[in-house]
């Protein structure tokens, strides 16, 4: 018997936050969720045309955050935002380390690399991600230096990796966080809660057939047997969990919800005085780790794993329970919002880049994401 769905987010680890929908006739998902990103993405676009007229810049937004290579739009490594993070900031980010590819033996490269993250206090299990990337592509849990070295042998010469303590607890929340520029303060307009999907074993089913029985779960199929293809047709255990997303992002199965009513003045005030120990930081979202809800709510006790800049969403319009037209109408206000800081931060002097520039930075990531491992 499936006892616990993959919408439950249940954990064996101590610490993990579980959500429970018995009882009650849950819709599994949004209709359109799942549609294609330029879908959902063509009025945002309608929208920039008119807004680029309106402010006489097409690139006003890539200035949001103007300390930052393109407000962090695309093809922006996650470091760089992060190696500027004041004292209070970076106390608050899990520690991490880059690492270059070079053309040295690869054995060679893992030795310096570990010893270096061993240096800041990171030990196995840690996070292996790419420096450049979006939407949880590459991320991966390594457990040991065979896993390490099967991950850092796909990447090309020259790319990052990013090295990252693992979190104390499992729960994460996606924290959307805006200051309008010659504001003392800025506001936390959007959180949301998300959950790392599980299995429950019965003892008698596969994981392919307990994830065909979950009525969400088997909506996302094709993700979730390509990522376990080789646990697919194992048997799991009598109430044994089994994780399948370690890597909280919707597109890669991930659940989220709308959790906009528990933002509180003493999160919001934790939250600004975090963004504001970075230079001029003014759009963007933080994924963090939290203890417990009512920690999170008073601001305490949040790793921050990343910060996302201008390309981030409000990701509570993937909650299942949202409709259409209030997803699309926070889309179209993000970039309204871009575009207004934008134009602020230009009238104090600071320059658009050009086109060429914005292109080079996405051909990059481009061009990176095709060596990147699948997403845990």
């Amino acid at each position: 018997m499936l006892k616990v769905s993959s919408i439950n987010s249940t954990t064996a680890q101590k610490g993990t936050q579980k959500k429970s929908i018995r009882g009650s006739q849950p819709r599994v998902v949004s209709f359109f969720e799942f549609w294609p990103t330029w879908v959902m993405y063509a009025p945002v676009a309608l929208q920039w045309v008119v807004l680029s007229f309106r402010y006489r810049s097409l690139t006003l937004p890539f200035i949001a955050n103007p300390k930052l290579t393109i407000s962090g739009m695309v093809g922006v490594t996650k470091s760089e935002l992060m190696s500027q993070a004041g004292p209070k900031c970076d106390a608050a980010i899990l520690d991490w380390d880059v690492h270059t590819i070079t053309d040295a033996p690869l054995p060679e490269q893992i030795n310096a690399w570990l010893e270096r993250l061993q240096g800041k206090g990171i030990h196995f299990p840690l996070v292996c991600k790419p420096d450049i990337g979006c939407r949880g592509s590459g991320v991966k849990l390594i457990h040991d230096v065979e896993q390490l070295y099967s991950v850092m042998a796909q990447y090309p010469l020259g790319a990052n990796l990013l090295g990252q303590k693992l979190a104390s607890w499992e729960p994460e929340v996606g924290i959307f966080y805006v200051k309008k520029p010659g504001n003392e303060k800025g506001e936390v307009v959007s959180l949301t809660i998300k959950y790392s999907p599980y299995v429950i074993g019965d003892g008698k089913s596969t994981l392919g057939e307990l994830v065909d029985k979950d009525n969400r779960a088997k909506q996302l199929l094709e993700i979730y047997q390509h990522r376990h293809i080789d646990n697919w047709q194992q048997v799991i255990a009598k109430d044994e969990p089994y994780r399948l997303v370690f890597s909280a992002s919707h597109c890669r199965g991930a659940v989220f919800e709308d959790a906009c009513h528990h933002i509180t003045p003493e999160l919001t005030r934790a939250i600004d005085e975090l963004m504001s120990d970075l230079p001029e930081f003014y759009y963007g979202r933080l994924d963090a780790k939290y203890s417990n809800l009512q920690d999170l709510k008073s601001g305490e006790n949040i790793e921050v794993v990343e910060i996302n800049a201008a390309s981030a969403e409000s990701i509570h319009i993937w909650d299942k329970n949202t409709t259409l037209f209030t997803a699309i109408k926070t889309l179209l206000w993000q970039y309204r919002t871009l575009f207004q800081i934008g134009h602020e931060n230009r009238k104090k002097g600071y320059k658009t880049p050009g086109i060429k520039k914005i292109l080079q930075h996405w051909l990059k990531e481009r061009s990176l994401t095709k060596y990147y491992p699948d997403t845990d």
